[in-house]
């Protein structure tokens, strides 16, 4: 398996209040954390961002899990950055809620994390990615039953295999049984205008921060 960092690195922005809902966000493959952290400045200013630097240097970035292919993480690779994420974040929020939200590389590290462990989280946002098909976490029918999730894809994407974003769209709006935002846009690999605020519209709607204001 590939070698994790020892010391998670993570950038921050939003709201500084502790009790604070936290929005962990995941950077795509050959990023890093200051390559996702200015999604926050167009997001909610209520709750807490985290954007996490993945553990696995690659090339000039990092990235989450060692893989088979683009969208094909290797299970004991997945695995080791899961329990490596759920270290790090039962440190900062023990008893808060937490959101995810992934982008390419990150959406199926996000999707991994939830499936894995449906209850730790209040939603996820799978954002121009795909959902870790095979890599030892459970894909069942009704897995999501009740889980807020929002899913964003691009009709032009020609990053991410076709067969595999289509798979992804049908198991998280049908199969999964979450409570699903599906958003399509007619863009790329990269997370569009009208994507965003939807996905602002709906932490607000995940972490309950609208029924708190005036």
């Amino acid at each position: 398996m590939s070698p994790l960092a020892s010391a998670p690195v993570a950038a921050f922005a939003g709201s500084a209040d502790p009790s604070a809902p936290l929005v962990v966000l995941l950077h795509g493959r050959g990023s890093d954390e200051t390559g996702i952290l200015p999604l926050a400045s167009v997001l909610p200013s209520q709750v807490s961002y985290a954007a996490l630097r993945a553990p696995i240097a690659e090339g000039g970035g990092y990235a989450w899990f060692a893989n088979h292919g683009i969208g094909r993480p290797r299970p004991e690779s997945l695995r080791q950055t899961m329990d490596w994420f759920s270290a790090w974040l039962s440190g900062i929020a023990a008893d808060r809620p937490v959101v995810l939200v992934g982008f390419s590389g990150g959406a199926a590290f996000a999707g991994g994390l939830i499936l894995d462990d449906p209850s730790r989280y209040a939603g996820a946002a799978i954002l121009y990615g795909t959902v870790p098909f095979d890599a030892g976490v459970p894909v069942t029918p009704g897995r999501l039953a009740g889980t807020k999730v929002m899913v964003a894809q691009g009709e032009r994407d020609a990053v991410m295999p076709p067969q595999l974003m289509s798979r992804t769209w049908e198991y998280l709006v049908t199969a999964s049984g979450a409570e699903v935002t599906a958003v399509r846009d007619p863009g790329g690999h990269a997370i569009s205008q009208a994507a965003a605020i939807r996905l602002g519209a709906w932490i607000t709607e995940v972490t309950g921060i609208g029924a708190t204001t005036s």
